[in-house]
């Protein structure tokens, strides 16, 4: 399986209690590969870009107001599979379906305050990590610990 990238927002829940550093271990000691990472404040424009599909239900405005409330920090990862591995990782949106284990199981106390984003398509995440990155803040690198392994 080729490697695919994805989009990873940890939430301003998420950033507020501290929980950056758990979640990015869990996915560098599941394998993943990080390619991109910043902390940004998200403005009313790019949280409409980021929710645009959610635009036009009744909790639209919560969402943006949730995203824009403090600062998220934006992932991108990479690995074979990693949309849907990373989306397992993360467990239900709603916490109380969320297995424990999982990123949300773990830590997340409501639907709303879920503690992080994960793209949900190979398509939506590339669209995503374009409203988050350009090119150029995207490093591509390879690990050399299968190299030094070797001897």
């Amino acid at each position: 399986m080729a490697d695919e990238r994805t989009l990873v927002l940890v939430k301003p829940d998420g950033v507020q209690r501290s929980l950056v550093g758990d979640i990015i271990g869990r996915f560098e000691t599941r394998g993943l590969h990080l390619v991109g990472l910043k902390l940004l404040h998200m403005d009313r424009e790019l949280a409409g870009r980021h929710y645009t599909e959610h635009r036009e239900k009744p909790f639209y405005e919560s969402l943006v107001a949730f995203i824009t409330a403090g600062p998220v920090v934006a992932m991108v990862w990479e690995g074979p599979g990693v949309v849907a591995l990373v989306r397992a990782m993360m467990g239900a949106t709603d916490p109380a379906a969320s297995a424990p284990g999982t990123i949300r199981g773990d830590h997340a106390l409501t639907i709303g305050a879920n503690v992080v984003h994960g793209s949900d398509s190979v398509p939506r995440a590339a669209e995503e990590i374009g409203l988050f990155f350009s090119a150029a803040e995207l490093v591509d690198w390879r690990s050399d610990v299968a190299r030094w392994l070797q001897g």
